[in-house]
């Protein structure tokens, strides 16, 4: 049961610091140097789709340890 909280928390620590790290749809100074150039070109490159990848797969893991949290 302890081991199943740690766990819960590391995921809940990886959830938040991933969409902590994503970017907006105009992200700080990337936003403004490519303008409207992101529509023609595309949106999510290299790190923005394995960050993207990861946050979802956390998220997934964290509802799995919510519900045997629950349960147990």
């Amino acid at each position: 049961m302890l081991v199943l909280k740690v766990i819960h928390l590391i995921i809940a620590l990886g959830v938040i610091a991933g969409i902590l790290l994503q970017s907006g749809k105009s992200a700080g100074l990337s936003g403004v140097i490519d303008g409207g150039a992101t529509t023609i070109f595309g949106k999510k490159k290299g790190l923005d789709e394995k960050l993207s990848l990861f946050t979802t797969v956390a998220a997934i893991i964290f509802m799995i340890t919510s519900l045997a949290l629950a349960i147990i």
